[in-house]
């Protein structure tokens, strides 16, 4: 089992550079395909329902300013492309770049995303707002493909050398470890984690975890089982915080348990990663 194309999916600039060299890093042992996205929302000023009398004047006026938008889209789109092209070549990969300007960037987003093994994705930062807040969470639920989403502060090196699988023993979750075979075998160090889980006198397991770390030792992997009891904070920043002791260069999870509706209003696990991340997390639905 291997990635044999891999998707890294922008709506600007930022981060680029790291986010191609990394996912290259994780590409080169397995001679996958790499792809950079470039997506943008229209911007088309004339259609875009903007009032105006229809002077020459004012056409002349938005024409100009559809004009400038559209180099400063295209100078984006030229250091993503310049820039994977750099780490593609660095690791010896084949490559393409692909810019599209689309109503819907989320959808189109996810549509792209399942053609490839694997979409790898900046998390939305705050303070630089983006025209797709939501577009981890929307290529999670809607591509049918395991997600990397990459923190956008730090920098990150290497990728699964040392990684925490986040175990519930749910659908999703053993969706995400499958999804992440690739990475969780060749691993050197793999830690499964147990977060509250129930007690084998209440029906839960006597080892949490025990049964799956034997599943990944069976694909190769080095993989121990841990639990912990947290009653002081959630289960979200309990796992961030175990990430932390156990130096893990990943966390692998699944994504959206409960309904995405849910965990908005009531927060979640997910939600928690999503916003809070400290090391790059593999999502799969």
């Amino acid at each position: 089992m291997s990635f044999k194309d891999l998707i890294v999916i922008f709506t600007d600039a930022r981060g680029a550079a790291d986010r191609l060299a990394l996912a290259a890093k994780l590409a080169a042992p397995q001679e996958a395909h790499l792809i950079g996205l470039h997506l943008m929302p229209p911007i088309t000023l004339l259609a875009g329902g903007i009032p105006y009398t229809g002077t020459e004047r004012e056409i002349r006026a938005l024409e100009a300013i559809e004009a400038d938008r559209r180099a400063g889209a295209q100078k984006i789109g030229e250091e993503i492309a310049e820039h994977l092209r750099s780490a593609a070549e660095n690791a010896g990969l084949t490559h393409e770049f692909r810019s599209v300007e689309h109503g819907d960037i989320e959808a189109c987003a996810a549509l792209h995303a399942r053609h490839a093994d694997i979409a790898i994705l900046g998390q939305n930062d705050p303070e630089h707002p983006s025209p797709a807040p939501d577009l981890a969470e929307t290529v999670l639920l809607g591509a049918g493909r395991p997600v990397l989403v990459i923190p956008y502060a730090g920098r990150f090196s290497t990728v699964g050398h040392s990684v925490l699988v986040a175990w519930n023993a749910t659908r999703e979750a053993a969706r995400a470890v499958n999804d992440a075979m690739p990475i969780i075998a060749k691993a050197d160090k793999v830690t499964v984690l147990s977060v509250n889980p129930p007690s084998a006198d209440f029906g839960g397991p006597a080892w949490p975890g025990a049964d799956i770390s034997l599943h990944l030792a069976r694909h190769g992997a080095v993989a121990e089982a841990s639990s912990t009891v947290s009653h002081d904070i959630d289960v979200g920043n309990a796992i961030l915080s175990r990430a932390a002791d156990f130096g893990a260069d990943l966390i692998v999870m699944g994504g959206y348990g409960h309904s995405r509706q849910r965990e908005f209003i009531l927060g979640g696990v997910t939600r928690t990663l999503l916003q809070h991340m400290t090391v790059p997390v593999l999502l799969s639905h």
